[in-house]
């Protein structure tokens, strides 16, 4: 965050004095919003992991909520239990269906998952109203408070301490959860095939995310039937999901103050209308909802960004990582000796429908040599990049890597193998800094699951992470940019970001995506550079360019495509003379 670590320290002292003065000070007028505004940010908390740094967008998140509070309510008033005793299975009920339903829709994209929360979001609804036992549209009632034997105090203050201890832990949890190996991967995912190619899986955690986020609305379903004393369906349905979803817009997504913000003002706002529009108009209803709108709209133009950042509350999700000095390196993977077959490609194939777009191409990488593949536009060059990195699967042929088949494997366990890759255009998180985009390089290389980065368990793995990063950077030559926003950083620079992530899993194979596109002639020097000493280092490349210049004093060997077929293959010198790549690309370069 923006906060820095002695506004941190401030805000630890000042959560249990107002958790204890609070309820001694403030009337039950002022407590009451207030609680709302606490159970409304338990929500809004598990859309801004879900929506902001997830890229994901639910419209049922208050069907999780009415999961906690049913179950809740079912097990106090049927069967007896006690409230606390009935919180962990709230919490399980609204997880497990989280898990169930996510698995369903998270794999749709775009408008297809928001169609896909919206359905089971209303199917959900009509379930709280039709299920025998629950008490139909007019719910259940009598649920007993929340007690603690030994206190003498009122509902709304009890449940002022209670709501507001449950928040403090709940956002110090995702905070320590984004701050870590797994935070990262997380905000990560808007990009998927980015994310993947470091080693992410990234369909189970986007459903971790959304388990996460539905837990948290169940546990202000518990809290909010036990405050209310009344569960019906009413507040379940998709209109409260959509106002959810809106509080945490308005407070912003990009930070986690944005979960807090939100729902306090929209909660205010709405108090202060409801009280003074009727006031002034001698009317109310639909016009009180207008001048809402109004409003919030003008606060909106002030940030586009949600009113966290309006009001400096942070956009970035938690502490800007400093690599430590020293830590434990990571164990070096194992490679292959040098001029030992690598990757081999046998007759690889890619068709669409009729256009044939890699044909039949034969090439072979030896560990520690840097290969070039070159072609004119439309030689089929990044149709056969994607296939090698499993973005696509082959029509036919193969291709073996270490002598196993990487054919229709996916980029995730592709780079598991040990083959890392740069973009053809540049794929890092600009609003991460330059250290954490090379600390995701790692991600492949292990370490403590969601659960202890959410309590800060995965320290020592963390400054391993950050080591290595850091390691890398000064590989590269980015030592002095680790702590800048990588998306600050020239063009140059960037690819360099890239390169940094990739060497971080410590690869077998490099697979780089025209490095130079649109770099500057020094930029590219710099460039040839690092790869003559990477190559000097034992990493084995394969180099896809369209840039001469740049290959033909660079790589050790070259493969030429043209409409798809290998037309020729040898060193530089042999290449630039074949008759047949002078006549299909270089033109008047022979010499």
């Amino acid at each position: 965050m923006m906060i820095n670590i002695s506004r941190g320290w401030l805000l630890a002292l000042l959560v249990p004095i107002i958790l204890i003065l609070g309820p001694a000070l403030l009337p039950v007028s002022i407590l009451t919003p207030l609680n709302y505004i606490g159970l409304h940010a338990l929500i809004c908390l598990g859309l801004v992991l879900l929506t902001g740094m997830a890229g994901l967008t639910s419209f049922g998140q208050a069907a999780f909520v009415g999961l906690g509070a049913y179950t809740s309510a079912v097990l106090v008033t049927t069967f007896g239990w006690s409230p606390w005793v009935s919180l962990p299975a709230a919490l399980l009920v609204s997880g497990v269906s989280a898990y169930l339903l996510g698995w369903l829709t998270i794999t749709l994209s775009s408008h297809y998952l928001v169609l896909g929360t919206m359905a089971w979001g209303i199917s959900l609804y009509h379930l709280f109203g039709n299920i025998k036992g629950l008490g139909g549209y007019n719910g259940i009632g009598g649920v007993p408070p929340i007690t603690i034997e030994g206190l003498d105090l009122g509902n709304s203050q009890f449940f002022f301490i209670l709501i507001w201890l449950f928040n403090a832990f709940a956002f110090l949890a995702a905070r320590n959860l984004l701050d870590s190996r797994v935070g990262r991967a997380i905000r990560s995912l808007k990009d998927p095939l980015m994310a993947q190619s470091f080693g992410v899986w990234t369909t189970r955690l986007n459903v971790s995310i959304f388990v996460l986020a539905a837990v948290l609305a169940g546990l202000s379903g518990w809290l909010n039937v036990h405050y209310v004393s009344v569960v019906n369906p009413g507040p379940f349905g998709i209109g409260a999901s959509i106002d959810y979803l809106f509080m945490t817009v308005v407070g912003g997504t990009s930070t986690l103050a944005g979960a807090l913000v939100g729902p306090a003002v929209v909660e205010i706002l709405r108090t202060v209308v409801r009280d003074t529009i009727p006031g002034l108009t001698g009317g109310g209803g639909s016009f009180e909802i207008m001048v809402f709108g109004i409003v919030v709209i003008l606060l909106l133009r002030g940030s586009g960004n949600g009113l966290a950042n309006l009001f400096r509350l942070g956009v970035s999700a938690g502490s800007v990582p400093v690599a430590p000095n020293r830590a434990q390196p990571y164990a070096p993977r194992e490679h292959l000796p040098k001029g030992s077959p690598l990757l081999e490609v046998h007759g690889l194939t890619k068709r669409y429908g009729g256009l044939v777009a890699v044909d039949q191409v034969d090439f072979a990488v030896s560990a520690g040599e840097l290969l070039g593949v070159i072609g004119p536009n439309g030689a089929g060059k990044s149709t056969l990049f994607n296939v090698l990195t499993g973005v696509i699967s082959p029509s036919e042929g193969q291709a073996l890597f270490k002598g196993k088949s990487i054919g229709g494997l996916n980029p995730r366990k592709i780079s598991a193998l040990g083959i890392a890759r740069s973009f053809q255009h540049v794929r890092i998180r600009p609003d991460l800094t330059v250290l954490e985009n090379v600390a995701l390089g790692a991600y492949g290389r292990g370490g403590p699951g969601l659960f202890r980065a959410m309590l800060r368990l995965d320290r020592k793995e963390e400054a391993r992470v950050l080591f290595e990063a850091q390691r890398q950077l000064v590989r590269v030559g980015l030592a002095d940019a680790a702590s800048l926003p990588a998306g600050s950083l020239p063009l140059g620079r960037q690819r360099l970001v890239e390169i940094a992530r990739a060497l971080a899993s410590d690869p077998s194979l490099l697979l780089l995506d025209e490095p130079a596109a649109g770099l500057r002639l020094q930029e590219k020097q710099a460039l040839a550079e690092l790869l003559r000493n990477l190559r000097e280092q034992g990493v084995t490349m394969l180099l896809v360019e369209h840039d001469m210049d740049f290959v033909m004093g660079l790589v050790d060997r070259l493969v030429v495509l043209q409409y798809g077929r290998r037309i020729a293959m040898g060193s530089p010198d042999d290449v630039q003379q074949d008759p047949r790549v002078i006549e299909a690309y270089l033109g008047g370069m022979e010499s």
